[in-house]
């Protein structure tokens, strides 16, 4: 990117949640524009942007970028990052579908800003400039990249970003790195499952076996089990607006719960409202159109950010 003007990043202004992260590097170079600091790890506290890292294999699956692209599809209307290392593979696949969907993107890398990027991937840096995203890297100039870099560019990629989802890795990469970064950072991680004797989907099944992440299912499902509300649903506000008063117990909920799914058990087991109670309450939230059910058990909330 040398014909781009790079800059230090104020340690005070990292963005997302780097700045609060126990691996933030001592220096961040940017190119681009950067997203602002989110002052709490409660994204339901926050209205700011929310950093999501999505990592993988160098060598994924056929049926890899369709896939990619509907975990990232299914983000849109909502304040996600879409976060990762603009490797070849899943990393690149992630960008360039997060610059279909419109939402922003970083790419985190190994090297300087000043250090020629080859191919393709060069070409997707400059996509992800033009189109209001960002290259940052602890590197200054045309630092280049070298083995030991790859593993430290990992924490940048965890710091930023609220949650972290492993979409393909083989048993070992440096995708499973990242992963245990988001794990010693207190962070939710998430995978998506593959067949037994898929080699890509061996370390997703590892992460899920030994009951370090969570699954992720349906493509179209991400936004939901992130708890990402929709950034154009009617809020609190409007609704008080216009006389609408919601009880002080459905407020509380709908605080805690707005967008995700939850089964009526889930939310039995995480709020001590009797069954009568949350009944009332669920039925407040759909007619004040907070809040929608298919089948009576699962219910969406969803409000504006």
């Amino acid at each position: 990117m040398k014909d781009r003007k790079y800059y230090n990043v104020a340690t005070d202004n990292f963005p997302l949640l780097l700045g609060s992260s126990p691996y933030k590097p001592k220096q961040l170079y940017a190119l681009g524009t950067l997203p602002a600091p989110t002052q709490t790890n409660e994204r339901r506290n926050s209205t700011g942007p929310v950093g999501i890292a999505m990592v993988g294999t160098r060598r994924p699956s056929a049926s890899a970028a369709e896939l990619c692209r509907r975990l990232v599809f299914s983000l849109r209307g909502t304040n996600a990052v879409i976060v990762s290392g603009l490797a070849q593979g899943i990393d690149s696949l992630c960008h360039e579908a997060a610059l279909e969907a419109g939402l922003p993107t970083i790419a985190v890398l190994a090297q300087g800003l000043e250090a020629n990027i080859e191919g393709s991937r060069g070409e997707l840096a400059k996509r992800i400039l033009n189109a209001g995203g960002a290259l940052v890297s602890e590197y200054d100039g045309a630092f280049e990249s070298r083995k030991g870099t790859f593993v430290r560019r990992n924490r940048i990629i965890s710091g930023l970003c609220q949650a972290t989802l492993v979409i393909q890795s083989k048993a070992t990469g440096g995708a499973l790195i990242t992963a245990d970064l988001c794990i010693k950072e207190g962070k939710p991680l998430y995978a998506i499952p593959g067949e037994f004797d898929n080699e890509v989907a061996a370390g997703p099944n590892n992460l899920l076996d030994r009951g370090i992440a969570k699954p992720i299912f349906i493509p179209e499902s991400l936004s939901q089990v992130l708890g990402l509300p929709k950034a154009n649903g009617i809020g609190l506000t409007e609704l008080s607006a216009i006389g609408c008063n919601l009880s002080p117990n459905a407020i509380a909920l709908f605080k805690q719960v707005n967008g995700f799914r939850k089964t009526f058990n889930e939310l039995e087991s995480e709020f001590d409202f009797n069954t009568n109670t949350l009944l009332a309450i669920l039925t407040e939230l759909e007619m004040a159109g907070l809040a929608h059910t298919e089948d009576n058990y699962q219910f969406q909330f969803n409000g504006a950010v």
